[in-house]
């Protein structure tokens, strides 16, 4: 008994520690190279089109199979990192992805490369994202927001790094030498950072005490049962991200209308995507002070007046600096959803609750993306489409200060 409990709070001691901080740093970089995935298929697409000789839409299959390929895989790898770890879902996803690379690039039709797309590259990629970020949520209590921010900052800053270094390899060697190459980059890289993860968790969360239940387990007071939480979080998250993809995935298009030209939208993107970082990490700070759902709150009222800004602005310009506002309101949004399964939901089921809330943010960026080109379609503009992105962040924000409603009260004091 006495060897148990000096092992647990040795375990303990870890948290927040100085293994705490060197696994972040591991599972950010983890989180940038796996999830070069998602950016490739977009840099690949124009050769891909000109290859197989298919229409733009055609083309686009590969983006969508990904992406459901994504969304499924952040739940099916959180549950198993709940059973066995980080370290043995990672090195299959990192197989998966490489392989995934390899046979897409030496497939035979636009059908074979978005099947592969999705049932390897699109599973594979979701090891970099939503089980990293559960995993970390065991190694940090007072830091819990930072960390959890910091490994969701590697999808950012893989969306800034792997475009333009993709980019500079299909031009001299062609898209699928490209594929092949990032294939085995992937394999020889990702298995022994893995490896570096193989330290079980410092507490182990799997177990609970005799006669008590999962919800008492280390969770903070909610009038909400599991259940009924994990619901609204997934609802939350499909209306934040249906809101945030108009811009994200449309403001290229945008600028083209505009007359802008393609390299000013690519632009306006990349500082999007670089106010993200920034935003992700800021509010990891915010939230180890005032919670993950103030949090949340705070990056959707944010959102949605930033999305107001693109109305009445459409000048060059204004243009840019409303794109990096939008960047630096958002990108603490997605992480905080994490922050609060970790803080109102047990332990031992992070992995796949993470990942559920993760494939309703992804499922919502896919819905926007096409709903905002389905209402300009209609109408001939862009204008009713950011409208509705605001509805929807309006959906986003009742749902989250129904959620802080029951966290406070009579009600949520009794299940402490």
């Amino acid at each position: 008994m006495t060897d148990h409990i000096a092992t647990a709070r040795l375990h303990q001691g870890e948290v927040d520690g100085p293994r705490a901080w060197l696994r972040m740093a591991i599972c950010m970089v983890l989180g940038t190279i796996g999830s070069i995935g998602m950016w490739a298929v977009v840099v690949v697409l124009p050769a891909v089109q000109a290859e197989f000789g298919v229409d733009r839409g055609t083309a686009s299959m590969p983006y969508t199979t990904t992406m459901i390929g994504f969304a499924v895989g952040n739940v099916v790898l959180g549950r198993y990192v709940d059973r066995w770890g980080i370290m043995w879902p990672t090195i299959g996803a990192a197989i998966a992805l490489g392989l995934g690379f390899i046979l897409a690039g030496v497939s035979s039709d636009i059908w074979q490369f978005a099947a592969v797309q999705g049932f390897l590259i699109g599973v594979g990629n979701a090891a970099g994202f939503g089980p990293l970020i559960a995993n970390i949520s065991h190694w940090f209590k007072r830091r819990l927001g930072i960390a959890v921010a910091a490994v969701a900052s590697g999808n950012y800053i893989a969306g800034a790094i792997w475009p333009p270094v993709l980019t500079a390899f299909i031009e001299a060697d062609g898209w699928r030498t490209t594929y092949v190459i990032a294939g085995i980059f992937c394999i020889a890289t990702m298995i022994p950072l893995a490896y570096l993860l193989r330290r079980p968790m410092p507490v182990d969360t799997t177990r609970q005490s005799a006669g008590s239940s999962p919800q008492a387990a280390d969770v903070q007071p909610i009038s909400l049962s599991p259940r009924a939480l994990q619901a609204l979080l997934v609802m939350a998250g499909l209306a934040c991200c249906v809101a945030m993809s108009m811009p994200q995935v449309h403001v290229v298009a945008y600028c083209v209308d505009l007359g802008y030209g393609v390299a000013r939208g690519a632009e306006m993107l990349s500082l999007m995507l670089a106010g993200g970082i920034v935003s992700r990490l800021a509010s990891g700070f915010l939230a180890d002070y005032i919670g993950g759902i103030r949090t949340l709150l705070l990056g959707s009222v944010l959102q949605g007046l930033s999305l107001l800004l693109f109305i009445p602005f459409d000048g060059l310009m204004s243009l840019y600096i409303v794109s990096l506002i939008f960047g630096l309101s958002q990108g603490g949004i997605v992480p905080s959803y994490a922050v609060i399964v970790r803080e109102y939901l047990p332990a031992r089921e992070a992995g796949q609750r993470v990942g559920i809330v993760i494939m309703s943010t992804i499922i919502g960026m896919a819905l926007g993306g096409w709903l905002s080109g389905w209402i300009y379609d209609l109408t001939g503009s862009y204008e009713k489409a950011f409208l509705n992105g605001i509805v929807w962040n309006l959906l986003n924000l009742s749902v989250m200060l129904f959620v802080l409603w029951r966290t406070r009260g009579p009600a949520a004091a009794a299940t402490a």
